[in-house]
């Protein structure tokens, strides 16, 4: 993991001063078969709505990241999934909230995708082409850049 956080709108005023809390935030990298990854946009009245990132969200008190991945994943996109991987953890400090990002690889999942909060979804392969991506989303496709020896995972 960066120690030092990603930055998203580093000109931005960050609510809640340098002391704020940490969000922990689960989130679920779904990988088909031919490798494609599944990317959702983010719903209306939301911060960065339209922007596409992985789909998860907040852990729970008591929570482990697979219990709140389980959890987000049925919520917003009506699927059970199964064995859920840690890959990586990246903090990113957005203007509107601090998030240490718990990244989770899965492979296996069963139910047809249901946008329940009204978003949109891609399958997406490298390089991606819908846009815009939030910022907390771009090294996770530069992480599968490398894993998949690419040059760029964003042009």
């Amino acid at each position: 993991m960066n120690t030092k956080p990603l930055v998203a709108d580093a000109h931005a005023r960050r609510e809640g001063g340098p002391d704020r809390s940490v969000t922990e935030v689960a989130v679920g990298v779904l990988v088909r078969a031919d490798g494609a990854f599944l990317l959702t946009s983010r719903p209306a009245g939301k911060a960065y709505a339209g922007f596409w990132e992985f789909p998860g969200g907040k852990l729970e008190v008591g929570e482990s990241v697979e219990q709140a991945l389980r959890r987000e994943l049925h919520e917003e996109l009506g699927i059970e999934i199964g064995a859920a991987t840690p890959w990586r953890v990246e903090m990113v400090d957005y203007p509107h909230v601090l998030v240490r990002l718990h990244f989770c690889k899965v492979f296996d999942w069963a139910g047809e995708l249901q946008m329940r909060e009204a978003q949109d979804f891609a399958w997406e392969q490298l390089p991606v082409k819908v846009q815009p991506v939030l910022p907390g989303t771009v090294p996770v496709l530069q992480w599968f850049a490398a894993e998949r020896g690419f040059d760029s995972a964003t042009h």
